[in-house]
């Protein structure tokens, strides 16, 4: 499972005025965001009721795809737990995704069919990493799920922690459609589960080609996604994680390496060991991969900046390649991944505690203005009418005079 690494919240107090609008700002809030920011109820418990109009959420122990869908009745069903059961040729890559569980259903409407394969994964990073893999460099996008490509009868797409590959035996215009009302029936896994790999943050979004990302977390993984390196050089047995992207530069096409870490210390090693293999050149005893057989050679560099290793590649002119790899930089925060999901739950979370700490201070500054202008204006106003600044002693404040 991969690791999210989170900022660290400071505590402090407030008087009790602050303590009562912080409480009265959050149930404002809580009633105008969405209720994605709720956390979903835990496995087991009654299921909310939806809002009128709004499709029913799948609870996290509903079946991973359902016995129908937009006219498609399943004909067959085969849960499987055994990954050489869905793709029996790339066991690997799915073991180092994180494979779980799986269902295999075949689904018929009139004379029509289709076949598909659910792959279920321990987090999002592990279906996102199926679905790249799956999903060949090019392949047209679709409107699917979190993310989808078609590659003519075939589609793939992704969803939380899940994966779908479905082939029709037919294509049509409602093709689309029909497997977003499937995706919408797709249980979702709770928490840091659903979250997709904060590694694609760092991918510079310039020039980006979206369709050619790949993303993997093992030399399996890597390997079958044409990886640039060679996956023995990564340093997966370390706990590093890759994602590779293409870039369309004026001079030339790109390829763009990122390699993520546990540690900074982890990182300058490996950076060390790939400069030197880059160094040595193309030799019969460290003969280099193809990609970089057929990249321009002025043009390969590698960087590292924090956790990240970051190597360029292909055929642009030297001066975009640089300029490439310097857009590459480790920042230590919550910083959107480059899924087109949106923002995360924790991110929707921390944009709802800095808008009611914003709102408190604005209200403690308005206070403040307000009894400025209120008080200290009438207290001007006395003194240049030659009265003293306090009305106490006015003959027109009432007093109950206790003291006698």
């Amino acid at each position: 499972m991969r690791k999210y690494r989170f900022p660290v919240l400071l505590s402090f107090s407030v008087p009790t005025t602050g303590f009562l609008l912080i409480v009265s700002s959050t149930a404002l809030y809580a009633a105008q965001m969405p209720t994605s920011v709720v956390a979903p109820p835990k496995a087991g418990t009654a299921k909310s009721t939806p809002k009128t109009g709004s499709a029913p959420i799948p609870r996290a122990n509903a079946p991973l795809l359902p016995s129908s869908f937009a006219g498609w009745e399943a004909t067959s069903s085969k849960p499987v737990t055994d990954p050489a059961q869905e793709d029996s040729a790339n066991v690997a890559a799915l073991k180092e995704y994180g494979f779980t569980d799986g269902l295999l259903n075949d689904y018929t409407r009139d004379e029509e069919t289709i076949h598909i394969k659910a792959f279920r994964f321990e987090d999002a990073s592990g279906a996102y990493g199926a679905y790249t893999f799956y999903r060949h460099s090019g392949w047209p996008r679709e409107d699917v799920g979190t993310g989808a490509a078609s590659d003519n009868n075939r589609v793939v797409f992704w969803k939380g922690n899940v994966f779908v590959d479905a082939v029709f035996s037919h294509v049509t215009a409602m093709s689309g459609s029909e497997l977003r009302e499937l995706a919408a029936q797709i249980p979702l896994a709770a928490g840091n589960k659903s979250l997709a790999p904060p590694i694609l943050a760092s991918l510079p979004r310039k020039d980006i080609d979206g369709q050619t990302i790949h993303y993997a977390l093992g030399p399996a993984g890597y390997g079958g996604s044409g990886g640039v390196l060679p996956p023995e050089l990564v340093g997966f047995d370390r706990g590093a994680e890759v994602v590779t992207s293409g870039y369309k530069l004026v001079s030339g096409p790109a390829t763009l390496t990122i390699i993520d870490y546990p540690t900074p210390q982890m990182a300058a090693s490996g950076e060390q060991a790939i400069a030197a293999y880059l160094k040595a050149g193309n030799t019969p005893q460290h003969p280099f991969t193809k990609p970089l057989q057929d990249s321009n050679q002025t043009a390969i560099e590698v960087k590292r900046s924090g956790p990240l290793v970051a190597v360029v590649s292909g055929d642009p002119i030297q001066d975009d390649a640089h300029k490439l790899l310097a857009q590459v930089h480790y920042e230590a925060n919550l910083a959107s991944s480059f899924s087109g999901s949106g923002d995360t739950e924790v991110q929707k979370t921390a944009k709802l505690v800095v808008g009611i700490l914003t709102l408190v201070f604005v209200m403690f500054l308005a206070s403040l203005l307000l009894g400025f202008f209120l008080g200290g204006g009438r207290a001007v106003y006395r003194f240049l009418r030659g009265k003293p600044i306090s009305a106490v002693h006015d003959e027109e404040f009432t007093q109950l005079g206790l003291r006698d």
